[in-house]
């Protein structure tokens, strides 16, 4: 992948069509979500905004994060990594906004963050309202609000629009391919779902991240503003920060590229139990496979034949795909 000095910049596009999406790299939008009611009523006040959210939550409880003032919005492991220096609490949306105002306004400076929260549930009717009409139809939104917050840095398994309706977001972005330069940490105990990479919000030097400090530089950074969007591809590495008091984000999860329900996070998972302990020179040869079947970086591996003799190995629809995985469901049973 060629390497980006900074994110582009595009015009609002009439559709999010494979021609924009296939080159997987992160680009801005500015003003796709201005005439938000959501966001014209941020605008006018964070009360407002609250007023607004309020008349559409049904009470459901949704899980979040709360931590005490000297953590100061930074979400992220205990020292000894066992645990987390924030507590999990359940509250309903007004309730966490209700929380953040409080926040801002008296000397009780705890974080309070609310992520994830599917707005279908928790705010139905809000996405009627306020909606991308160039996103897929069955793309449902969720709702992120928090006071000022820093988001470790990790990655999505879905393709990632997120939508500024009130405070500034920084969002700094690295590719995927540099994984390995910036210390992952656990896969299965995580803060919400993704591990993170611990080196990114280390200072400039820290002896446990060396590999990072010949990739720090390639970090790129976009500001947004309400009423802004940012495009994430998968795995692209995202830390956030919201700089103000009171901050509402909706952001739409979907994968451009779907051909069946498998997701190829999953492949990788049963990948790594399969082949990650066997010896090098067993792996290699995997990887040799891998790259003919899967990656193809030279092409159809059957190229040589003609198209009727390609078998499963033919243009995946929805047939041979549904051939494919039942052989595979077959195989998995024993």
């Amino acid at each position: 992948m060629p390497r980006l000095s900074k994110v582009r910049e595009v015009s609002t596009p009439a559709s999010f069509d494979d021609e924009l999406l296939s080159q997987c790299e992160p680009f801005v939008i500015r003003g796709l979500c201005e005439q938000w009611p959501a966001v014209r009523e941020g605008r006018r006040s964070f009360d407002a905004l609250i007023a607004y959210l309020a008349a559409y939550d049904t009470g459901e409880k949704a899980e979040g994060f709360v931590a005490p003032p000297e953590v100061a919005g930074r979400y992220f492991y205990s020292d000894d990594m066992e645990g987390f220096n924030f507590e999990r609490q359940t509250m309903t949306v007004t309730a966490a906004l209700d929380r953040i105002r409080q926040g801002a306004q008296g000397d009780n400076r705890e974080s309070v963050y609310l992520g994830s929260v599917p707005v279908a549930r928790h705010l139905p009717g809000f996405d009627r309202e306020n909606a991308v009409g160039s996103l897929p139809q069955e793309v449902e939104p969720r709702i992120w609000i928090g006071n000022r917050s820093h988001v470790s840095c990790h990655f999505d398994t879905y393709d990632n629009l997120a939508c500024v309706v009130a405070g500034r977001r920084r969002f700094t972005l690295f590719p995927p391919e540099l994984i390995g330069d910036l210390y992952v940490g656990p896969i299965d105990k995580t803060m919400a779902g993704q591990p993170v990479a611990l080196a990114v919000a280390s200072a400039p030097g820290d002896p446990r991240y060396p590999r990072f400090e010949a990739v720090r530089s390639r970090a790129l950074t976009v500001d947004l503003a309400p009423g802004d969007a940012l495009y994430l591809p998968k795995l692209w590495w995202h830390e956030v920060k919201a700089s103000d008091d009171a901050n509402v984000l909706i952001n739409y999860w979907w994968d451009a590229f779907r051909q069946g329900p498998d997701a190829p996070f999953t492949a990788m998972m049963l990948a790594m139990i399969a082949l990650a302990e066997r010896p090098r020179a067993e792996r290699a040869a995997w990887a040799a496979f891998f790259d003919h079947y899967v990656f193809r970086p030279e092409g159809h591996p059957l190229q040589h034949l003609p198209e009727s003799s390609h078998g499963i190995l033919g243009t995946i629809d929805r047939d041979r795909y549904a051939q494919i995985r039942a052989m595979l469901m077959r195989q998995l049973r024993h």
